[in-house]
């Protein structure tokens, strides 16, 4: 399977839940910028490198040991690379909807230069040397 396709995933959460790579800088940032966008808490988050991230990793017939997606879990289906982008950008409503357009573009198009960045996302932004601890007003937005 390739990690542009969906797979089915067990629905444990009424939210979608966005597994990102939690010692990411790039990834870290993602979340803060969503966070306010999201005032109603409609989105969750784990790490990719928690135990419910690899459990999900898991179920999609991804690898536990690539770091080099996010990935989004909605209705039962898990997202990655550009598709998960898209569908946060759909969550967030308003001018984020605009994302979808990148449906235009095909997949393998998106999803190279979604790696490209995936790839050298370290050397730009930087890495954490452990996962964030989410502050106490959002904690209950990242789950385990």
């Amino acid at each position: 399977m390739t990690t542009a396709e969906k797979s089915p995933i067990d629905k444990s959460d009424d939210h979608p839940i966005l597994l990102f790579d939690g010692v990411c800088n790039l990834c870290n940032g993602a979340i803060q910028f969503i966070i306010p966008r999201d005032p109603e808490g409609t989105i969750r988050f784990a790490p990719l490198q928690s135990d419910l991230g690899e459990r999900v990793q898991e179920s999609a017939g991804l690898s536990t040991d690539d770091l080099e997606t996010v990935v989004l879990v909605d209705d039962g289906m898990a997202y990655t690379k550009s598709d998960a982008a898209i569908r946060v950008g759909e969550h967030l409503g308003g001018v984020y909807r605009l994302l979808s357009l990148g449906r235009l573009l095909p997949r393998g198009l998106r999803d190279r230069i979604y790696d490209f960045v995936a790839e050298n996302r370290y050397d730009w932004f930087g890495k954490k040397d452990q996962c964030m601890i989410p502050d106490d007003d959002v904690s209950d937005r990242f789950v385990e």
